[in-house]
């Protein structure tokens, strides 16, 4: 049960009904702040509509955030998110043994980036190493965007679990096929 009440648009003045265009729950809690959620809607939709980066690594990096952070939320909704810019299946699970450790058929850049992923979530910051070889792979605007990325969703993660959000009803199905670890 979210720690704040969910809002509607009749619960926002005029001006803000706008922020609640898209009504899914983490919207719904972030308009208690209507200009938090403006500013929160300039960066998420830069990073899905503006930058450059592919969305598929985007979504990789997005994802293996959620699943480290064990976000329900943001797994779920990246699980369906990514599948609309080319996730696979096979992605998914090689993301999992990927963060466990083991060796996936993943393509060199998707490992170096789901590696970005976990140091910077786990480790404050990408390796020396991860960013070497991510400079070898991207340009430099895709490569800040990518950290950017990174950095917003470990935000994101970090306010849902506080919010402690919760699972719209639509988005419980990819939990059920992509469940996440135990804690």
């Amino acid at each position: 049960m979210a720690r704040l009440p969910y809002l509607d648009r009749q619960d926002l003045a005029p001006e803000d009904r706008k922020l609640l265009d898209r009504n899914i729950n983490l919207f719904r809690i972030l308009t208690h702040s209507p200009n938090g959620t403006r500013a929160f809607h300039a960066l998420g939709g830069y990073i899905r509509n503006g930058s450059k980066l592919d969305g598929r690594l985007r979504e990789l990096a997005i994802l293996q955030v959620g699943y480290l952070a064990r976000s329900p939320y943001e797994w779920s909704h990246h699980v369906k998110i990514g599948k609309d810019f080319g996730v696979t299946d096979a992605d998914i699970h090689a993301l999992v043994a990927e963060s466990e450790g083991k060796t996936s058929a993943l393509e060199p850049i998707a490992k170096t980036v789901l590696a970005c992923a976990r140091e910077m979530t786990n480790d404050g910051a990408a390796s020396a190493a991860t960013f070497a070889a991510l400079e070898k792979a991207l340009n430099k605007a895709d490569l800040t965007d990518l950290v950017i990325t990174i950095a917003f969703y470990n935000a994101v993660v970090r306010f849902l679990a506080t919010m402690q959000i919760d699972v719209e009803p639509d988005y419980q199905p990819y939990l059920d096929e992509y469940p996440l670890p135990e804690a």
